[in-house]
C-alpha cells in the first residue's frame, strides 16, 4: 500500500477549521532555507526586520489561517542550557506571535512522564498529523502524514500535556 501524499504546509493549514498545533522537540535543525539568516544572526548583524523578510510567506499563511478563526499554537521542548539554534529561534519567535501563533517553551527536564511521539509534528483539527522527520544532524528528510486514530490521539495528548506544562514565550528566557 502506497503511503498517503504529504500535503504542503499551505494546503495543510488551509484545510484547518479550528486548530493547528505544532510540537518541536529538537535542539538544532539544519534547514537549508535558514542557513543565511542563521549565519547573519550569529554574526550579530541580524534584526527582526531581517527575520520578517525571511518569514514573510510563513507569516502571511499563519495570519490568514488565524483570520479564519483557527487557533495556531507551537510548543517547543528544549534542553537547557539551550543551543545557539534555540537562541536563534527564541529571537525569531516574536514574528510567530506577530503572525498570530501562540508559542510556549518547555524545558526537557519538565517533560518527564509525557508520552511523546518519535518526531516533531503538526496536528490539524485533531484529525490529521504530519510527522516531520530529521536526520541525526537536523536535516529534514521525507515527512509523512497519518489520519490513523492512534497516531492522532498520541499527538493530541503529547501536545496537550506539553502545552499545559510549558511557559509562554514572554516568560521564557534563554
Amino acid at each position: 500500500m502506497k503511503p498517503p501524499q504529504v500535503p504542503s504546509f499551505e494546503a495543510l493549514l488551509s484545510s484547518a477549521t479550528s486548530s493547528a498545533v505544532h510540537l518541536e522537540m529538537r535542539d538544532t535543525y539544519a534547514v537549508a532555507e535558514e542557513e543565511e539568516e542563521l549565519r547573519l544572526w550569529r554574526s550579530g548583524r541580524w534584526s527582526l526586520d531581517d527575520g520578517r523578510r525571511a518569514l514573510a510567506e510563513w507569516m502571511s499563511l499563519v495570519a490568514a489561517t488565524v483570520a479564519r478563526g483557527v487557533s495556531v499554537r507551537r510548543a517547543r521542548i528544549v534542553s537547557e542550557p539551550v543551543t545557539d539554534y534555540i537562541r536563534y529561534e527564541h529571537a525569531l519567535t516574536p514574528l510567530n506571535l506577530e503572525a498570530g501563533e501562540e508559542v510556549r517553551w518547555l524545558p526537557r527536564r519538565r517533560a518527564d512522564g509525557i508520552w511523546l511521539p518519535h518526531t516533531d509534528f503538526w496536528l490539524i483539527d485533531d484529525r490529521v498529523v504530519r510527522f516531520n522527520h530529521f536526520s541525526g544532524d537536523g536535516t529534514a528528510v521525507e515527512p509523512e502524514v497519518s489520519e490513523e486514530r492512534q497516531a492522532v490521539a498520541t499527538c493530541f495528548f503529547a501536545f496537550t500535556q506539553t502545552w499545559e506544562r510549558a511557559v509562554p514565550h514572554e516568560k521564557y528566557s534563554v
